[in-house]
């Protein structure tokens, strides 16, 4: 009764709600754009080898703690030839903001290639790459690209590079919410009608990125959260609004007022819709268990996109509603009028189908999830770097020249830190250089002041090459501990290459606690809800098999290269992601299907019943709404990002599959097969769990206690 009343206020002081978030959004956008954004990426995992280096070099010599660009030079007639427009050029890097250090090609060893064609020159920063503004960035590639002519080629290279290369994207969300609005016309057979749930959507998210760019500047978000939530916003935001709306669409049909309906759809669809809300949330508190700092903010952020989506659904749309309502009402009214077809008939024969030979539609649609799920099984978690860019880039052609000019493993050297050794780490150098796997080795480094020495090797391998994953752990497994025990020192392996192969190993390590988390917290929630043991059981392992089969469909196009995409690593922190959104978004469509069914079950007590109206009730809603979550994450493949096309796909792929295969394949069959055993509830646990209704109260059937815990088997 309370969210009735929740919308009875809404339609009462509808220009109020209106205000309030107008109020809130221009507020918001006003006051961040005013105070900036702080956005920084943190993948350090305290502990880790790479991490333990990286902090003693930051102690020792902060200046080599900074990140580098590449100048990377190239003449058909040999680099020395531009010696003066170089040095010339190098100069006036050397004298731009955020510059330390510029080491030229012609004074460092080894800094030109054997042919003398293609060489380096190595621009060190004051910060990290997110650190650095991108405006000092592209100053940097402007001087450096002004010498380029008359046969000098000049490309930079490095993370600050490429960060400063990216798209500020928008046409990938443009484009989704575009097709969303065509589904939604062809949905209801109005515009006016269509552009409410998106509408909702815009001021959520609107609302929302506002005030994570508030927050970035006081805890850690990472440089992709704005895209992600935006990805996740937009589909979640229609897809609350629509179930809201299409409940409220089903009660004028059938006859009630304009006010009556939008009070019965926010009392009956808007608990689904905060449940549904919860467990999105839940699943994505749930990345705290992982304990990776660099996906606490994301997580953060994107849950209270999903929390203020929700509350626009509940307050935003009932206003609008009553705004709009009239003029809705009519166009929905001739709209059905027109159509002349019984709401959810085909719904019902394919239930009617299912329920008739639920085995062999159950069995097939198990196979091909599990199909697709089995080539996540050899996926390989890593970070995507200069050589899966644009080949346009000129990341990507300083990439390309330095893999020519010194090798594939140039691009990924692995930087082992000698502390402790007495021979200022000859010993380390001339082991490195034994090691298979090692194509050569810089001459070391003492650093100052301290005991410690600097090694750079440089695999032959690519930096996304498993067998440069393998050097990494062949190093610190086989070859360095017996140095250790012969000189008394201690090395470590750092570089991004090994830091991306410690990032992997953490999330696998922990990503069973973090499965357990979500699981166990979201079958507790169904549990309550529908008070069924079955009911969650199932819900958590179709929710699993969708998960696997969109991880899957992911390693197949971006770890196989599938249609052409440039073959590489999966982006580490994109399985855990996935697994958290999709998880909430799964729970969705089954909180709104079986609460369907579990209305009727508690009104008619007829489990075949239950079954054939709770599809007939949802089916059609549950497909346009998964038919605009597909297209809005799937217009993320337009993205130039490598990151945000896979998050796209992977999400895509998940909603259409649970949408299509588990919601109206394995649901119904399940249930069908289960029948009255579905809503079965041990009585003890019933007295221990509480008690959560999304349905609103219906009057008991005569045999309630059988309604309320089903029959004991």
């Amino acid at each position: 009764m309370r969210l009735e009343r929740l919308a009875a206020w809404s339609q009462r002081h509808h220009w109020l709600a209106i205000g309030l978030w107008l109020v809130v959004l221009a507020g918001v956008t006003v006051l961040s754009q005013a105070v900036g954004d702080d956005y920084h990426d943190d993948h350090g995992l305290p502990g880790t080898e790479s991490q333990q280096l990286t902090d003693a070099l930051e102690d020792a010599a902060p200046a080599r703690s900074g990140d580098t660009v590449e100048v990377v030079l190239q003449d058909g007639d040999g680099v020395e030839a531009q010696r003066d427009r170089v040095d010339a050029m190098l100069g006036e890097l050397s004298s731009l903001p955020h510059v330390v250090d510029v080491a030229g090609p012609f004074d460092a060893p080894g800094a030109i290639s054997a042919d003398g064609t293609i060489a380096y020159a190595t621009v060190t920063l004051d910060g990290s790459a997110t650190d650095v503004p991108a405006d000092a960035v592209r100053d940097i590639i402007e001087t450096a690209q002004a010498a380029d002519g008359d046969g000098l080629q000049v490309e930079l290279g490095g993370d600050a590079v490429r960060g400063a290369e990216e798209s500020g994207g928008g046409a990938a969300e443009g484009a989704g919410m575009l097709a969303a609005l065509v589904i939604l016309v062809f949905m209801f057979g109005s515009f006016l009608a269509a552009t409410l749930p998106l509408i909702t959507a815009v001021f959520a998210v609107g609302s929302t990125l506002g005030v994570i760019v508030l927050l970035s500047n006081v805890v850690t978000i990472a440089t992709y959260t704005a895209p992600l939530m935006m990805l996740v916003g937009i589909g979640v935001g229609i897809d609350y609004a629509l179930l809201v709306f299409a409940r409220y669409r089903s009660e004028l049909l059938a006859g009630a007022d304009r006010q009556r309906a939008a009070r019965t759809a926010l009392d009956t669809a808007g608990r689904s819709v905060i449940f549904a809300g919860c467990t999105v949330i839940i699943a994505l508190l749930g990345l705290f268990a992982l304990g990776l700092g660099s996906l606490q903010g994301v997580a953060l952020a994107v849950a209270l996109t999903v929390l203020v989506t929700m509350l626009a659904s509940l307050t935003l749309l009932p206003s609008l509603l009553t705004v709009f309502g009239k003029r809705i009402e009519k166009r929905i009214l001739a709209h059905a009028q027109r159509s002349k077809r019984q709401p959810g008939a085909r719904w019902r024969r394919l239930a009617d189908a299912v329920r008739r030979r639920p085995l062999p539609p159950l069995v097939a649609a198990v196979a091909i999830l599990l199909a697709l799920s089995a080539p996540a099984l050899g996926m390989r978690l890593g970070f995507a770097d200069a050589g899966n860019e644009d080949a346009s880039a000129t990341s990507r052609q300083a990439y390309d020249l330095l893999a020519e000019g010194f090798g594939p493993g140039f691009n990924g050297p692995l930087i082992v830190l000698a502390e402790g050794a007495s021979d200022g780490g000859a010993a380390l150098a001339a082991t490195l250089e034994q090691t298979d796997g090692v194509a050569g080795v810089v001459p070391p480094q003492p650093l100052p002041d301290s005991d410690l020495a600097l090694v750079v090797a440089f695999p032959e391998t690519a930096p996304q090459d498993a067998g440069t994953a393998d050097l990494v752990h062949r190093l610190r497994d086989d070859v360095l501990p017996p140095l250790e025990s012969d000189t008394g020192a201690t090395y470590l392996v750092g570089g991004s290459t090994a830091a991306a192969e410690d990032f992997a190993s953490a999330v696998s390590d922990r990503l069973p606690l973090f499965v357990a988390v979500v699981v166990g917290l979201s079958a507790l929630l169904l549990m309550a809800v529908f008070r069924s043991i079955w009911v969650p059981v199932k819900a958590a392992i179709l929710n699993l098999l969708s998960i696997g089969a969109s991880l899957g469909v992911v390693t197949l196009v971006f770890g196989e290269g599938l249609f052409g995409v440039p073959a590489g690593p999966v982006e580490a922190f994109v399985p855990v992601m996935i697994f958290a959104i999709v998880f909430g978004l799964s729970m969705d469509y089954e909180v709104f299907l079986v609460s369907r069914m579990h209305e009727e079950w508690r009104r008619s007590g007829n489990a075949v019943r239950a079954v054939r109206e709770g599809l007939a009730a949802t089916g059609g809603v549950i497909t346009a709404a998964a038919a605009i979550m597909v297209v809005v994450f799937g217009a993320f493949l337009l993205s130039p990002d490598r990151m945000l096309q896979q998050f796209g796909l992977g999400l895509a792929v998940a909603v259409f599959l649970d949408a299509v295969v588990i919601r109206c394949l394995i649901v119904p069959a399940v249930m069908s097969l289960l029948g009255e055993r579905a809503w079965w509830l041990p009585r003890w646990l019933d007295r221990v769990l509480p008690h959560i209704a999304l349905e609103r109260p219906e009057p008991a059937r005569d045999d309630a206690d059988a309604v309320t815990t089903g029959p004991a088997r």
